[in-house]
């Protein structure tokens, strides 16, 4: 599996078309975090940003290779393993730019609550922020699981659906996105740091429910 995530990251690094989701994403924090916001609710703009862009690049990790290299590819290695190995790059890809995100935003933000008058510590805010990136990077990766191939094949369907479900994630209640983000702002005004441990392992089994049937039919459609 490391040689498969080591080839598929370097189709994805010299593909280049990590460069648009990325740059959109710090367009994004460029203009929704400004230096001196609470860091609480700065961290929760920058979690419900990357969910969209995590399943983004699920759709450009599942699509790098030609149809030819993608066959070559699934007798090396058995098809599901490779599609596993192309969605786990893409999710590993995620998480680092969440991770980035994180330590940018909690050292610019300001570390006290929604008022200003309650302290909130910034190391324990920047584990809460990396915990909620993992759940949008989790979640984006199950959204780009399900609305990419060997699932949707036409792009005239794979991309609305893919935008339309990231963004019912993030508005619909019960959706550990939603609790996520809930979380961190009910935290910035209280001025308490929360530990979403729960929407974790929620977004951990959604992602496992998703990735499975995609991985599994990546083998019955070539």
């Amino acid at each position: 599996m490391t040689a498969l995530l080591q080839y598929q990251a370097a189709l994805l690094v010299r593909s280049q078309r990590w460069l648009a989701p990325v740059i959109l994403y710090a367009v994004f924090l460029g203009v929704g975090v400004q230096s001196g916001q609470p860091v609480l609710d700065s961290l929760a703009y920058a979690a419900a940003a990357l969910l969209p862009v995590a399943a983004w690049l699920v759709r450009i990790c599942a699509n790098n290779e030609s149809a030819a290299a993608r066959s070559c590819t699934a007798a090396a290695a058995g098809p599901a393993r490779a599609h596993l190995a192309a969605l786990l790059t893409a999710f590993l890809a995620a998480v680092a730019l969440g991770a980035v995100a994180v330590a940018v935003v909690t050292a610019i933000s300001d570390a006290g609550s929604t008022n200003g008058r309650l302290p909130v510590p910034r190391l324990p805010a920047g584990a809460a922020g990396l915990l909620a990136m993992l759940v949008s990077a989790l979640l984006g990766t199950a959204v780009g699981a399900l609305t990419n191939w060997p699932l949707l094949r036409s792009a005239g369907k794979a991309v609305p659906a893919m935008l339309l479900a990231a963004l019912l994630l993030l508005v619909t209640t019960g959706s550990p996105a939603k609790s996520v983000l809930v979380d961190l702002t009910a935290g910035s005004r209280e001025g308490a740091v929360p530990v979403p441990w729960g929407a974790l392992l929620a977004a951990l089994a959604v992602a496992a429910a998703a990735v499975w049937p995609a991985c599994v039919l990546s083998s019955r459609r070539r």
